[in-house]
């Protein structure tokens, strides 16, 4: 059977994605540049049954998926910038409570309203600490159309599998950028359900945790009745001040991420093998990357290209594995550096780590990553006319 090929937006492969994924409910409110996703899915859901609602802002968005999911569905928000920053504090009772829901966050220029309509990378920071405590982040970062509807049932298989918030992480560019993507069939990707009890109502317990998986999850109003708190509870889910069971239950919370980050971490690698210069680059600024890396090889020059699909948890041994080797690692982002010193501290100084950060709301050219490479001087504003392949600095 020939698969359906639609030419669509970013916005809206994410929304095409979460709907195979099974995703049937959907809490947000409008905020540049995420909206068209809230737009589709209020337009798309009631043709399959989904349900969707506009909330008064950002908070009551978040807080409705969360209910949304106790009551056996699959869920979902999405927002950018301050929205994002609203969000954070039921995205850390999610992670306690361990609701399975997925978050999207159109990255836009901050601080503050910014620019609204300008891209930008500078919440991949707040998408791993940007709640209280130390909780477990799974952050994705698509950097294609096409990638950002499977990444979206890749975010709902790992939110349902860990009985964790996952959160899709991109910038206005690639929300916005339209093209061709090809939708497989039904049953052709894996889509993962929640783990149901199978015990008796009256022996439930749904923080139960049994050969270090994590607890079923019962739907509320299906005969089990259980309790739900931010506070740290025991395996019945009501609060508990048992100091050893705190401790277990925060080192639970975070390595049951952490513990399985060859399961959760994706990257795509190109050209490493005997790379001198190796481009660590995720999201946008990964496309610019790509292109420049095959131009690099083109000239005969040893770059390659690292790309996390997976920004959260790390790709530490991914990073220290090319540090051996490489002589230097250059990281372009739309951001002031957040991920170059994670990739500086990975590298442990084996090999030189350099930065080429933009913030004035323009992706990074190629020829900018491209000269970066060639050793020669890197204007964050300026885009060289060329690029002098003998140049070395």
């Amino acid at each position: 059977m020939s698969k359906k090929k639609i030419f669509v937006q970013g916005n809206e492969a994410c929304i095409q994605g979460a709907l195979y994924a099974g995703c049937r409910f959907y809490a947000g409110y409008p905020i540049t540049p995420s909206t068209e996703v809230m737009e589709q899915m209020a337009a798309n859901l009631p043709k399959v049954g989904g349900k969707f609602i506009q909330m008064e802002d950002e908070i009551g968005s978040i807080a409705a998926i969360v209910g949304a999911v106790a009551a056996g569905e699959k869920a979902m928000t999405g927002t950018s910038g301050p929205g994002f920053s609203l969000k954070q504090e039921i995205m850390g009772y999610a992670a306690m409570a361990e609701i399975p829901m997925v978050v999207v966050n159109v990255m836009r220029a901050g601080p503050s309203t910014g620019y609204p309509t300008g891209p930008s990378q500078a919440d991949v920071m707040q998408a791993k600490w940007g709640s209280h405590g130390d909780s477990p982040s799974v952050v994705l970062v698509p950097s294609s159309v096409q990638e950002l509807f499977y990444e979206t049932i890749r975010a709902f298989n790992l939110a349902e599998k860990y009985r964790t918030p996952v959160v899709i992480l991109f910038d206005e560019v690639i929300g916005h950028m339209r093209e061709a993507i090809t939708i497989p069939e039904p049953g052709e990707v894996e889509v993962i359900e929640r783990a149901k009890p199978d015990c008796a109502p009256e022996d439930y317990k749904p923080y139960e945790v049994k050969d270090g998986k994590v607890a079923p999850l019962a739907a509320f109003g299906t005969g089990y009745r259980y309790h739900i708190t931010g506070l740290y509870h025991a395996e019945d889910g009501f609060p508990t001040a048992d100091q050893q069971y705190i401790h277990d239950t925060n080192m639970r919370l975070v390595n049951k991420i952490e513990d399985n980050k060859a399961d959760i971490c994706e990257n795509e690698e190109l050209f490493l093998e005997d790379a001198e210069t190796v481009v660590f680059a995720y999201g946008v600024s990964a496309k610019s990357a790509k292109f420049a890396v095959k131009e690099l090889r083109a000239a005969g020059i040893k770059a390659g290209l690292l790309r996390p699909k997976t920004i959260w948890p790390f790709p530490s041994d991914a990073v220290e594995k090319i540090s051996k080797t490489a002589k230097k690692i250059i990281v372009p982002e739309m951001n002031l550096g957040q991920i170059h010193g994670e990739v500086e501290r990975y590298a442990a100084g084996r090999c030189e780590v350099q930065g080429i950060f933009r913030v004035d709301t323009e992706p990074i050219h190629p020829k900018q990553i491209m000269n970066a490479v060639l050793g020669v001087p890197v204007e964050p504003t300026v885009i060289p006319d060329v690029v002098d392949f003998t140049a070395r600095g």
